[in-house]
C-alpha cells in the first residue's frame, strides 16, 4: 500500500519490541515514522 506525504495512515494494530499490542490510535497527539521493509 502506497501512501503520499500527509496522508492519514489508516488504523492499525502491532506488537512492539517488547510484545505489547500497540494501536496507532493509541499514539494520537504524537509523531510517529512508520518504516517498513521487505522481508
Amino acid at each position: 500500500m502506497a501512501l503520499s506525504p500527509g496522508t492519514v495512515a489508516p488504523a492499525f494494530q502491532a506488537i512492539d519490541t517488547q510484545g505489547r499490542s500497540v494501536a496507532l490510535a493509541d499514539l494520537a497527539g504524537k509523531t510517529v515514522v512508520l518504516y517498513f521493509y521487505p522481508k
